[in-house]
């Protein structure tokens, strides 16, 4: 396995935040020095505002990182469905990749959520599951901790997550509660100093591979979202299983498992939402939709690249296929969508700076987002003709992810009557009023 050991001038990703730009990046690979440098054409992703210093040289340091290390083992790891191994997470780890957003009291490196969303996105161009336990640990469940946890969760379970030492799921959907979230049937009762947690979850990202998961329960009888709560569950503790890993059309190198719990007993303490924080719990899950919109954003700037390249080598009827006018139009229409998903992406980042961001600007973002990685992947397959249906060039690799980032976190339908509420003032209860039918 290749080692990458990265120095940032005295240390880490927080010594790159704190260094003024004439800081030198530098990426040591096998003994060599190779000065990190942008992947980007010059005058591209002119995006309304000015990035820092900092986080130019930290997207510099990402794109690196992708295409040196985690580019090589992307289609292996795709092909055989294999997990990132640990390795590798601690190699994340040891970058400071995994505790981008959390304050520097917790182990983090007190960075801003777009920071992190950085990172994500020059990963993803190469490597989902790379960019996924990126994502997991800046925009996942250990959110939740961090907002709304104890102060003895945020100690046990923060550090140890920017560490690469515990990695932690988040389990909301079930067989029949889907979009319909509020439908969920797994119940935990209380007795005594502990919660007993029956049912089961469907569809979890990381399933069967993380070592804790933040489960929502039902944790009173009360109808909707009144009853749901959150709660740590290790995967060690006993009646607690998950199912066969799922073989999914995409996300091949990201586990998903059912979960099962059978009277599993975990601490009182391990309550992090009580019931009634349902909404609370979906404020913070809007920095998830937000990272799973620039998993789509990555999928959508990494085919556009991959075409512009491929048709101005590829030749047909004795030219470049960039020479047809049709093929120049499809390349304008993918760079339009690709820009304005980014645009949509940054607002809602840069808005929330390291707070929650704004459930509409999310909405937007990953709606439109969401859709463009799926067209614009598309597109790239068909300027690649047979070429684009091969495995060999990627294409179909990424056009299959394209449709798993569009249903994880919220489908665009979902997000499209999310937004309809939002400009309305309004809440549409999709569920058929009571005697109709």
């Amino acid at each position: 396995m290749l080692r990458l050991l990265v120095t940032v001038v005295a240390g880490s990703y927080l010594t790159l935040r704190r260094q003024s730009i004439s800081m030198v990046i530098i990426v040591i690979i096998h003994g060599e020095r190779t000065p990190a440098h942008s992947t980007f054409p010059e005058g591209s992703h002119v995006t309304g505002f000015q990035p820092t210093p900092e986080q130019v040289q930290l997207r510099e340091l990402a794109a690196q990182v992708a295409r040196e290390v985690y580019a090589p083992h992307a289609a292996e790891w795709d092909l055989h469905r294999t997990a990132l191994p640990d390795i590798e997470v601690k190699r994340l780890a040891e970058l400071g990749f995994l505790g981008i957003v959390f304050p520097e009291e917790y182990g983090g490196q007190g960075g801003t959520l777009y920071d992190a969303l950085i990172v994500i996105e020059e990963l993803a161009k190469e490597c989902r599951p790379a960019a996924f336990q990126v994502f997991e640990a800046n925009v996942g469940p250990i959110r939740v901790i961090q907002f709304f946890g104890t102060e003895e969760q945020r100690r046990r379970y923060i550090p140890a997550v920017t560490r690469g030492e515990v990695t932690m799921a988040i389990g909301i959907s079930e067989p029949d509660a889907g979009s319909a979230a509020t439908d969920i049937r797994t119940m935990a009762r209380r007795e005594g100093d502990e919660f007993v947690i029956t049912g089961a979850k469907r569809w979890i990202s990381n399933g069967g591979h993380a070592d804790h998961y933040l489960v929502y329960c039902r944790l009173t009888d009360e109808p909707g979202a009144k009853g749901i709560g959150a709660i740590i569950v290790p995967a060690d503790t006993p009646g607690f299983s998950t199912g066969a890993p799922e073989r999914l059309m995409g996300f091949r190198g990201i586990p998903s498992a059912d979960l099962y719990f059978d009277e599993v007993r975990v601490p009182a303490e391990n309550l992090v939402i009580a019931p009634g924080g349902f909404r609370r719990l979906f404020g913070v899950f809007s920095i998830e939709r937000l990272g799973n919109a620039t998993m789509s954003l990555a999928i959508g700037q990494a085919s556009l690249d991959r075409a512009v390249a491929y048709v101005q080598e590829r030749e047909q009827f004795g030219r470049p296929l960039i020479d047809f006018q049709n093929v120049q139009m499809t390349l304008a229409s993918m760079a339009t969508q690709v820009e304005a998903a980014r645009l949509l992406i940054q607002r809602a980042a840069l808005n929330a700076g390291s707070e929650l961001p704004a459930s509409y600007e999310v909405s937007l973002a990953k709606c439109f987002a969401n859709e463009m990685g799926k067209q614009v992947s598309d597109w790239s397959m068909q300027l690649h003709g047979g070429n684009g249906y091969s495995e060999e060039y990627g294409i179909e690799r990424l056009h299959r992810d394209a449709h798993g980032w569009a249903i994880a976190g919220g489908t665009p339908a979902i997000q499209r009557v999310r937004i309809a509420s939002e400009l309305t003032g309004r809440r549409f209860n999709q569920r058929p009023r009571e005697g109709a039918g």
